[in-house]
């Protein structure tokens, strides 16, 4: 059997927790900040669990992680 490669892409975005949850970035924080509250973007730079629907199609793009 073949190793797996994995997709860089996705292992620059996701990163693992101890007890194998998958944390991501939130949306809306890159650009267009000026009229958003501080209080908005604040909430926004805090990391975010990935949707345990979602979660099954991260770990097979980054299946040693």
């Amino acid at each position: 059997m073949p190793k797996l490669k994995t997709r860089k892409a996705a292992a620059k975005r996701f990163k693992f927790t101890g007890t194998g949850k998958i944390k991501r970035r939130q949306q809306n924080r890159s650009h267009l900040l000026e009229h958003k509250s501080p209080a908005r973007k604040r909430r926004l730079s805090n990391m975010m669990l990935v949707n345990e629907r979602d979660a099954d199609n991260v770990r097979a793009m980054v299946p040693y992680a």
